[in-house]
């Protein structure tokens, strides 16, 4: 078929139309091109959005279990006098009903000012600050099991934290060096230790 110059204005229409429709299709294609990756990355940042707004909400029950187990544990600390304040007529008077109790023939304590502690190895305290009350203790017993069971009444009775570090023992003995009788205290002992405390940095003074 060949075409003559008489046809071209009647093509011409159709030819704009072909080049319109064709620039419309590659318009529509490159937008919608555009908007599948723009949804895309939409979905994208939802599920992420969704999967961090999971974790969070995981977190937070956990911290609220947590909070519930620690809370408990903070009022026993509380309640046994191991977090707060120097507790120091509290121990003084917890020693001398431990006196009235008779467990050791006789015995006398200093209690020195709370310092700050500094435990070896470090000890990672956290929120708190830790003091520490040096107490050092003089006895006279009629044998060794009598410091045991003092001791074990002392942490039993007197509320706190009481860090023996050790004792030291010695037999006592008269001027001409014979052991002293079962009725009378047959041992001096001295023993060092201290009380331990916890103040939360975040307390009100």
């Amino acid at each position: 078929m060949k075409l003559s110059k008489s046809d071209f204005p009647v093509l011409r229409w159709s030819i704009l139309a072909i080049c319109s429709s064709a620039l419309i299709s590659a318009t529509i294609l490159y937008f919608s091109s555009e908007y599948a990756d723009k949804a895309q990355s939409d979905i994208s940042s939802a599920r992420k959005m969704g999967i961090d707004a999971r974790r969070l909400l995981k977190a937070a029950y956990e911290d609220k279990e947590n909070m519930a187990i620690y809370a408990d544990e903070y009022g026993t600390l509380v309640k046994r006098q191991i977090i707060g304040d120097d507790h120091r007529l509290d121990w003084m008077e917890g020693l001398e009903e431990l006196r009235q109790k008779n467990l050791v023939t006789d015995f006398s304590y200093h209690i020195a000012p709370q310092k700050n502690y500094a435990p070896q190895p470090p000890l990672d305290s956290g929120n708190f600050e830790m003091h520490y009350s040096e107490t050092k203790l003089q006895f006279d017993l009629l044998h060794e099991a009598q410091l045991v069971n003092f001791f074990a009444a002392l942490n039993k009775k007197i509320k706190g934290w009481y860090q023996l570090e050790g004792c030291s023992l010695q037999r006592s003995a008269n001027a001409e060096g014979v052991a002293v009788t079962a009725n009378a205290a047959n041992i001096k002992a001295e023993c060092v230790g201290g009380w331990i405390t916890l103040k939360n940095r975040n307390a009100q003074p």
